[in-house]
């Protein structure tokens, strides 16, 4: 299980100083069911804006 997971959304809520994720897990989803053929076939559903 990767121990860093990287995100560049920087009004999401669980951005942390500038690229880190601080959520307590990630949920990924497919555009095409339960498979991807590539990261653009996907979607992180763990997104929440900040209150900025």
């Amino acid at each position: 299980m990767a121990l860093d997971v990287r995100c560049e959304v920087k009004n999401c809520v669980y951005n942390k100083n500038g690229s880190a994720c601080g959520a307590d897990e990630i949920f990924v989803v497919s555009h095409k069911g339960t498979k991807a053929s590539n990261s653009e076939e996907t979607d992180c559903k763990t997104f929440k804006p900040a209150n900025v």
